[in-house]
């Protein structure tokens, strides 16, 4: 059995570690630096860590390439970095300073063949697929823009064109602690055969457990930046509750 991955989210605007509600008024977290939260996160047992540029497409700027290359030097989890890729270059240059998985949201939706020429140049367990989600509608430039996609048969999609794992970000549920949006990701979990990731919604330890009872993996933030729960204490607890987890 594939141990379930748990996975921090660092949220990164303008270079400052941030966390937001429903995909607005994102405020500083603790003293906002995200080096030192992503080497806090590594050296306390989670599995992967996310970075998102939450900045980049909404403002049109590239990601930050220093930044995500300080990040990797502090880590030794699988790192996957988000925002602002637009074309292969882009992946190629998140690569090159230390990502080991590339997340692609906007630019996959206005150019799905992007996902096949990323897999057919990296591999497919480097592309990941990153839905913001709103009533099963597909949402692009940081949830501003709300497409025709259905997110069941974007999901469907994106598998047929080679995307290693799915990362379901559930606009309503995000920042608000009520727990992930389960109906939600039962849905595209039944859809396809690739790893999903539930982000958005994340409590308390219960809500994960929940999520990863029906994925492969658990996004938060947080429950872990505030300190609330610890990677070990959310470890410890789905262990007890018969997930198979990395200790």
């Amino acid at each position: 059995m594939l141990a379930k991955r748990i996975i921090p989210c660092l949220d990164v605007k303008n270079g400052i570690l941030t966390k937001g509600i429903k995909f607005k008024n994102n405020i500083k977290v603790a003293d906002g630096d995200p080096i030192k939260a992503a080497k806090f996160y590594s050296d306390a047992g989670a599995d992967e860590l996310v970075f998102y540029d939450i900045s980049a497409t909404p403002q049109g700027h590239i990601m930050m390439l220093k930044l995500i290359s300080k990040i990797a030097r502090v880590i030794n989890i699988p790192f996957t970095v988000g925002g602002g890729i637009k074309n292969i270059n882009n992946m190629r240059n998140a690569l090159l300073a230390g990502a080991d998985k590339i997340s692609i949201n906007s630019a996959a939706v206005l150019n799905p063949n992007l996902i096949k020429q990323g897999v057919k140049l990296f591999g497919s367990q480097c592309i990941v697929l990153g839905m913001d989600v709103l009533k099963n509608k597909i949402y692009i430039n940081g949830a501003r823009k709300k497409t025709n996609l259905s997110a069941i048969a974007w999901a469907k999609k994106a598998e047929k064109l080679g995307a290693g794992e799915i990362c379901v970000n559930s606009i309503d549920h995000d920042g608000k602690k009520n727990g992930y949006d389960l109906e939600l990701l039962k849905k595209i979990k039944a859809a396809v055969k690739i790893p999903i990731i539930a982000s958005g919604g994340a409590g308390n330890l219960s809500h994960l457990l929940a999520a990863l009872q029906v994925t492969d993996a658990a996004l938060a933030a947080s429950i872990f930046h505030y300190r609330e729960f610890t990677i070990k204490q959310a470890k410890q607890y789905l262990a007890k509750n018969n997930i198979c987890v990395k200790m």
